[in-house]
């Protein structure tokens, strides 16, 4: 999904170097007659290596330019010297980047840490030279190994935000007003759904000069682990969140209905994001009298640990941060 500098998923082709050949020499030296089998191997074909890049937090250097093809090999020379080997690719990617196959949709690998190198695409062998094939029975090999050919597949990189909390809620729950509120990001906030249709990030400082980060990732609909909505193009996000913010409007119809919808969703999507810890905001509560809000108490889920926020009235705030720093050390 793409909007503006913001790339979280995109399509490669990556071809890596054939391996150079092996040489056919014989040495030759002023009053040596007949010399033996000296050719050298040839050089190895460059690989393609992804690198994870703790300053990059898109793909979106890779949206222009999405071709990439290793060096070959050199052939090896005389004197058994060895040909240069061709050079490598390094791709750098941000943290979090999982790599698929495109045909198969299964993940090769994934990137988590910084300087963290994987072979994408190994480059060809170089051939061996005709030293190597020397024998009793035949003294002066007239041949060698040819190079190993160049590999070349495409491939779909998908981008996993890294964030200490992630805000999980419908469409309109009020996460990029409350991102706004505690952060200074400046997502894009509008009174209809799907406002969101990126993830967007934000520092939240806390006592003595500490930080935490949080993502607005955009809204949960029913049916989003089938792919309806935005679908899996945000819950790959909610995996690499250490503390998950349920957020439930104070004007929802069922606020219990739509916290399960909300935790089915993400269990039908990978059952091992229960496993994280969470939280419940009822969000827009400066919205309810002393009266209704007794009354909503008691009809909250009584499995998560929940309390009331409000962004535009900043109530709640201060508590909701506290607990979650508390969830997060």
């Amino acid at each position: 999904m793409t909007e503006g500098n913001f790339v979280d998923y995109i399509r490669i082709f990556a071809k890596s170097g054939k391996g150079g050949a092996g040489s056919v020499h014989l040495h030759r030296e002023k009053y040596v007659a007949k010399g033996g089998p000296d050719g050298g191997d040839g050089g190895r074909g460059g690989h393609i290596i992804l690198e994870g890049d703790k300053q990059l937090w898109t793909l979106f250097h890779l949206k222009f330019k999405q071709h990439f093809k290793a060096g070959h090999g050199e052939s090896g020379g005389k004197q058994q010297s060895t040909g240069k080997d061709g050079e490598d690719v390094i791709i750098k990617v941000p943290l979090g980047t999982v790599v698929k196959d495109i045909e198969t949709d299964k993940t090769i690998f994934e990137i988590s840490e910084d300087k963290e190198q994987k072979i994408l695409l190994e480059g060809g062998k170089g051939g061996r030279g005709n030293s190597h094939f020397k024998s009793s029975t035949n003294q002066t090999p007239r041949y060698a190994q040819p190079g190993m050919p160049s590999l070349e597949a495409s491939f779909r990189l998908e981008l996993k935000l890294l964030a200490d909390v992630g805000l999980v809620g419908f469409p309109n729950a009020g996460k990029s007003t409350l991102l706004s509120v505690l952060t200074k990001a400046k997502p894009k906030i509008a009174d209809y759904p799907f406002t969101t249709l990126k993830p967007n990030l934000g520092i939240v400082p806390y006592r003595d000069h500490r930080s935490f980060v949080m993502a607005d990732i955009p809204g949960i609909i029913e049916g989003a682990s089938e792919g309806k909505g935005l679908g899996h193009h945000f819950l790959r996000h909610i995996e690499r969140n250490s503390v998950l913010l349920f957020m439930v409007p104070a004007d929802s119809p069922d606020i219990q209905k739509e916290y399960d919808i909300l935790k089915n969703e993400l269990q039908k999507h990978n059952p091992e994001l229960l496993d994280k810890e969470f939280i419940l905001a009822i969000t827009k509560s400066d919205m309810l009298d002393d009266e209704l809000l007794q009354e909503m108490k008691e009809e909250l889920p009584k499995d998560v640990n929940t309390l009331f926020i409000s962004s535009v009235a900043q109530t709640g705030l201060v508590t909701l941060k506290d607990k979650l720093w508390d969830m997060l050390t």
